[in-house]
């Protein structure tokens, strides 16, 4: 056995920590019956909806390289290679909201990100590429170090009948992981929640037989006699009032009536209980249900403050997940420490148009933000600093306490002096 194979071969290492991609979705089967994975859950309006607001809300957040400067002062890096990758195009064939809004979606999915790093001969990084979590696994070779084995289907790269394994070693791979037991692999939010989605995908297919049969309920035909063959006349009313045929005007012979039934409960009640999944699956993603169309318990008062918490509680500790991953993964050990990669979310906290002059006025009155940094944060072209763009002002009546009183001791000296 060669020493690759020694090094690689995952049965004799030791710690193993393995997770297959044909087992993240844990087995499978739901107590509702329904077959529930990752793809399926997708189907799910609710699901969708709020894969897509995750996704699409990090994608579209701006991701700048930084520089530590003098005094602990930061910086934007134009010229760090990975500037243009994280902010424009990390690869030729996709933009960087594309990608990002792809891995994101993979985490909500699957629990897990990868993305493969592609470096030049000087060790930067020149492309990253999207794999597929469910085709990864993540292993501990004999010494100690994590490697991923990527399984290539044949029309990924171009063979004719079988699949391919890469081995990817671990500076060749980005990896976020979500929430998981052991801190290196995630575990899929659809294999924890897979019962309450289950139930979801269970009362819209109800619903869908139930509105096949043109959500009639049935009904029964009296007859003052006995009706010699019952199942011949129970298929002529449903050849003539069923279907396309149900508002047909029935004439009823011999005496007979009919009287149709009411809706059951549980029919009745089916749409309370999609609601209620609505609500369920929006609590997995920890998303807002006005975000994902519920606007029961939204109003004008509470809209904006739940739009707010949403960026802390839900959008900010994903995007501190990607950030660390990337300063850990993507920079080399000389620049950690010096140059970092950071979200910026201020976009999304600033509020109502009002709300925000009235925090620049304060401020602005009281002497840590000038006009240059007011105008950067609403996207302005910059005042120049010889017109008094970087002037940092403070509001004249404003003394430290041990000073008051020493404006009018002082004014009173200067009246007794010319008199």
């Amino acid at each position: 056995m060669s020493i690759f194979n020694k090094l690689f071969n995952k049965n004799k290492a030791s710690p193993t920590n393995s997770l297959s991609g044909t087992w993240s979705f844990l087995f499978g089967g739901t107590l509702s019956g329904q077959n529930v994975t990752e793809r399926t859950a997708m189907q799910n309006t609710a699901v969708y909806a709020c894969v897509r607001v995750l996704a699409e809300s990090l994608a579209q957040l701006p991701l700048h390289v930084y520089r530590y400067g003098d005094e602990g002062s930061k910086q934007r890096d134009l010229r760090h290679p990975l500037y243009f990758l994280l902010h424009d195009s990390p690869n030729p064939e996709m933009t960087s909201f594309v990608f990002r809004e792809t891995l994101m979606s993979h985490l909500l999915l699957w629990g897990n990100a990868y993305a493969q790093i592609i470096r030049n001969g000087r060790g930067e990084i020149t492309g990253l590429y999207p794999l597929m979590p469910n085709k990864m696994d993540v292993n501990r070779a004999q010494n100690g170090e994590l490697y991923y084995t990527y399984t290539k289907d044949f029309d990924e790269y171009g063979a004719k009948s079988q699949a391919k394994q890469i081995i990817l070693l671990k500076d060749e791979v980005l990896h976020i992981s979500g929430l998981g037991f052991d801190g290196l692999i995630g575990y899929s939010p659809i294999a924890m929640a897979k019962n309450a989605i289950g139930l979801s995908m269970a009362a819209e297919q109800y619903g869908e037989t139930f509105f096949k049969n043109d959500a009639t309920p049935s009904g029964i035909l009296q007859h003052p006699n006995v009706v010699k063959d019952p199942e011949r006349l129970r298929k002529s009313w449903n050849a003539q009032f069923q279907g396309s045929n149900q508002h047909n005007i029935a004439v009823l012979e011999e005496g007979m009536t009919f009287q149709q039934l009411s809706i059951p409960p549980d029919q009745a009640q089916f749409l309370d209980t999609r609601k209620f999944q609505i609500d369920e699956i929006a609590r997995i993603f920890r998303i807002p249900p006005h975000l994902i169309g519920d606007l029961d318990r939204s109003t004008f008062s509470n809209i904006e403050q739940q739009s707010l918490e949403f960026v802390e509680y839900t959008l900010n500790p994903w995007c501190v997940r990607w950030e660390q991953a990337m300063n850990q993964q993507l920079l080399s050990p000389k620049e950690q420490g010096k140059v970092f990669v950071k979200f910026n979310v201020d976009g999304l906290l600033r509020g109502d148009y009002e709300s925000r002059m009235n925090g620049y006025a304060i401020g602005r009155q009281n002497g840590w933000l000038s006009a240059n940094d007011i105008r950067e944060l609403e996207d302005l072209n910059k005042i120049p600093s010889e017109q008094g763009g970087d002037m940092y002002l403070v509001n004249g009546n404003m003394l430290p306490l041990d000073k008051a009183g020493s404006f009018y001791d002082k004014k009173n000296e200067s009246e007794e002096t010319n008199q």
